[in-house]
């Protein structure tokens, strides 16, 4: 069965990145794409050889397509998704779920309520680095007793990471503090009993605190260390410093080194190194399949109510 999908958002950083996944999966076909800009999308899709391009929801809801993969707006994620389930299609949107727990949980329950696969973009989940420690965890190999990790960007106008206009501002808390509080309670399998966060001033243009700490317990004393910045002036993006019983590891994106920097070779975790292709192909696989994916609606959960009672703790600033 080769399932059918329409790309939303299919012309920003991560629609991109989406389609060219997805051109590697043979159980999947890209049939319809949908962007606000009739121009950007129609162009698109002519490039691509996609046969249908929409500059409306609606019309890109009524295309022969099974499923969509949402990589729009964070604030769209919500109403998109439950258009989206109610219109008969299975639904993935891009990290984070939403931005608010009440957003999360509608998205949840609609799911629940057609029965449709619904799932959120916790790539991390996938990356073969990330994985192979998972499956060194889930062998009894390795216990974490801390993580922490860093997430660094230089971002002080609101711009995307195709260094493009933004409609939306991103943020700290809400998308990239995300990634690792889903991961840290993925990798543990347990759910933080103590919380707190840290945040620095509100940037004047943005709105939004452009450096944030944020740190974690679980039950049985396993410690999470975040550190986040829109102020970096260096190397981008996340990287995570596993220390365990049996060893340190640190995580960049689909790379694994161990404490002393020697690599580690992930290239045999998984069918592709890639893990937005990992994760597409869970997606698609769970519809074949009739089941819940790993990083479902409902599983994402825990990370929204975990990440609503740092909200409440620290007062975050939104725009």
């Amino acid at each position: 069965m080769v399932v059918k999908i329409g790309v939303a958002g299919a012309y920003g950083a991560f629609g991109l990145k989406h389609l060219d996944a997805l051109a590697n999966i043979d159980e999947a076909e890209v049939t319809a794409v949908f962007g606000p800009s009739k121009d950007k999308i129609g162009a698109l899709a002519a490039e691509r050889n996609i046969a249908t391009a929409c500059s409306s929801y609606e019309e890109f809801l009524d295309q022969d397509i099974d499923a969509v993969i949402l990589s729009t707006p964070t604030q769209l994620h919500c109403i998109q998704s439950v258009t989206a389930l109610a219109a008969g299609k299975h639904t993935f949107a891009e990290i984070p779920m939403a931005d608010s727990l009440a957003d999360a949980e509608a998205m949840a329950a609609k799911q629940k309520a057609t029965g449709l696969v619904g799932m959120v973009g916790h790539v991390r989940r996938f990356n073969p680095s990330h994985q192979w420690i998972k499956q060194r965890i889930d062998a009894g190999k390795f216990s974490i007793q801390q993580m922490d990790a860093q997430t660094y960007f230089f971002r002080r106008t609101n711009t995307n990471a195709k260094g493009e206009p933004r409609s939306w501002t991103d943020h700290l808390l809400w998308h990239h503090a995300c990634h690792t509080i889903d991961l840290f309670m993925y990798q543990t399998g347990e759910v933080p009993s103590e919380v707190f966060g840290l945040q620095g001033p509100a940037h004047p243009e943005l709105g939004i605190a452009t450096d944030m700490t944020i740190g974690m317990k679980t039950p049985s004393g396993k410690l999470c260390t975040l550190s986040l910045s829109f102020n970096n002036k260096g190397p981008f993006g996340s990287f995570f410093r596993y220390i365990g019983d049996s060893g340190t590891y640190i995580a960049r994106y689909d790379d694994l080194v161990d404490g002393n920097e020697a690599p580690i070779d992930v290239s045999n975790v998984d069918v592709s190194t890639n893990g937005i292709e990992l994760i597409d192909r869970e997606f698609i696989a769970a519809i074949q399949e009739g089941r819940e994916p790993n990083s479902s609606f409902a599983q994402g959960l825990a990370a929204m109510q975990v990440m609503q009672k740092l909200e409440d703790q620290m007062g975050v600033l939104k725009v």
